[in-house]
């Protein structure tokens, strides 16, 4: 065994001693069932903390000669698999971490000189009797090794993208390390010895013109996960397992950490959910990731429309996003969608791949994100907030006169963002409305099913709050009287589905007259007994 070919199993032993550990090895399943096809190049990106080193690791533990590993995968998914002994420890395994060799390299523009001498090293201690001195290359080595002995290889790289996403790479050093990768994986050589080629990193494969610089791979992302979408995060399964073997309470993890939808998995954050499982404590775990450096000159840069987007999803709203255009490199940013689209990989925003609709996925990514918008000195945004919160202010004292100016003010304001056409809009309008609410309320429930009804907007507040904040029922019309929206609330019983969710509740009647241009408003209490 050796440190980077044919690793043994202490890795993901790690893993298995941990506190908590959910059982991935329903991906073992995937790769043995496309193991030496042309579906074997797998390129699988996620967020940090979403558990890349873990799958990689449990990949070499499972597939490596240098390990011993079925005492460890016994009572794990995989060991019920029909092929689980077939391929288990029967593979020469090339595990390397790119994060590591750039840590520890001298210069960066030796990094593939150092991991192919790395490599090759071991290759040579294995294969002495066919490999040589003058062998230069891994991917000659391994077809070297495939034609003498007719073993094939698997490669596992984890942080693939470290060098494409480090702003202080030179475009010299980026195009050397994708050639290398090239030379890898991809031309009719590499399918004689590549048993399975597994890439994982934060970013899909970087894209040169229109395609991916190394085509060949499957790829699997934040925007099509595909078959991996449960072994990308906890799915909401697990997560309500452990929610009952730790006792919190399920709703309340979901709203702060849910939101990430994947091939129809409602998808978890693992390091946010194993923290509030082990420490009781729900807050903002992300900033712990390492990544929150990068989002501050991201929502800094002056596309058109980035700002209203980033306003609109706070606020609870979804934005129609094109990830076509994103190259896969964050030095290659030029628009609006490339900012969204980078994010979306990043994991700061969800996406829906049927609607190409981008949103803030729960409330632990948006207090991130609001406090990376302070940080960034976003004057407008910070003026925004302050005259939402006046609006929530004049809500909750029932200041019917004011809640009305205020509306106008902010549609009046961001009328180039909010065309009003019908109620559609006005929903709009009172999304951003009420974006400084989100400090004490969850994201506002739209159209929740309610009595005999559907509610326009249902705010819950924050369990912390719940003594001192009322519930929100809001409804709107377009063109009518706000008496009349505040009468459907009461006739459509809206309340009567929250009662159990909050103290006090206010009942909220919204219209727009179209010949005035101007909104009304009707507040009252609403009287539970």
């Amino acid at each position: 065994m050796g440190r980077f070919v044919n690793p043994d199993s202490s890795a993901f032993q790690v893993a298995l001693n941990s506190k908590i550990y959910v059982d991935k090895t329903g991906l073992i399943s995937y790769t043995n069932s496309v193991l030496d096809t042309t579906n074997a190049y797998i390129c699988n990106s996620r967020p940090r903390r979403f558990g890349k080193s873990y799958a990689a690791n449990m990949l070499a533990a499972y597939y490596s000669k240098g390990a011993d590993s079925e005492k460890m995968f016994s009572g794990l998914a995989i060991s019920r698999n029909i092929d689980f002994k077939k391929h288990l420890n029967q593979y020469d395994v090339i595990h390397i971490d790119i994060q590591w060799f750039l840590a520890n390299c001298n210069d960066a523009n030796k990094v593939v000189a150092f991991i192919t001498k790395s490599v090759l090293d071991e290759l040579r201690d294995l294969y002495p009797e066919v490999l040589t001195q003058d062998t230069g290359t891994i991917p000659d080595a391994l077809s070297r090794v495939k034609e003498r002995t007719g073993q094939k290889f698997v490669v596992i790289i984890d942080e693939w993208d470290v060098i494409i996403r480090d702003g202080s790479m030179t475009e010299a050093i980026q195009d050397e390390y994708l050639n290398f990768l090239r030379g890898m994986f991809k031309g009719v050589e590499p399918t004689k010895y590549i048993q399975l080629a597994y890439l994982t990193g934060i970013l899909p494969i970087k894209k040169e013109k229109t395609q991916s610089a190394v085509n060949n791979l499957d790829e699997f992302t934040m925007l099509q996960a595909d078959e991996l979408a449960p072994y990308i995060g906890f799915t909401e399964e697990e997560v309500k397992k452990l929610c009952g073997e730790y006792g919190r309470d399920f709703d309340k993890v979901k709203k702060w950490y849910d939101g990430y939808l994947l091939n129809g998995y409602q998808v978890y954050n693992p390091k946010a959910v194993v923290s509030v499982m082990t420490k009781g404590k729900f807050r903002s775990y992300w900033s712990e990731t390492g990544s929150y450096e990068v989002i501050v000159p991201l929502i800094c840069m002056n596309y058109d429309g980035l700002k209203n987007a980033i306003i609109e999803m706070l606020s609870g709203s979804e934005v129609k996003v094109d990830t076509a255009t994103f190259k896969n490199d964050p030095a290659k940013i030029q628009n609006r969608d490339d900012v969204l689209t980078y994010l979306i990989h990043l994991g700061y925003l969800g996406y829906n791949e049927d609607t190409e609709m981008a949103f803030v996925p729960n409330e632990e990514i948006r207090q991130e994100l609001i406090t990376a918008v302070k940080s960034s000195n976003w004057d407008e945004l910070i003026e925004f907030q302050q005259k939402s919160r006046r609006l929530l202010i004049a809500t909750l004292e029932m200041n019917e006169r004011q809640v009305a100016a205020e509306i106008d003010r902010i549609h009046s304001e961001y009328a180039s963002m909010i065309q009003y056409h019908d109620e559609n809009s006005l929903s709009s309008t009172l999304t951003i409305a009420y974006l400084g609410a989100l400090q004490y309320y969850f994201k506002p429930v739209r159209e929740l099913p309610t009595g005999l009804g559907f509610a326009d907007f249902v705010f819950i507040p924050k369990p912390e709050y719940k003594s001192t904040y009322p519930a929100l029922v809001i409804e709107l019309k377009w063109n009518k009287n706000a008496k009349t929206a505040l009468q459907q609330i009461k006739d459509k019983r809206y309340p009567e589905s929250i009662l159990d969710y909050t103290g006090a509740i206010l009942l909220v009647g919204i219209n727009y007259d179209k010949e005035s241009k101007k909104h009304q408003c009707l507040i009252e209490k609403y009287d539970k007994n």
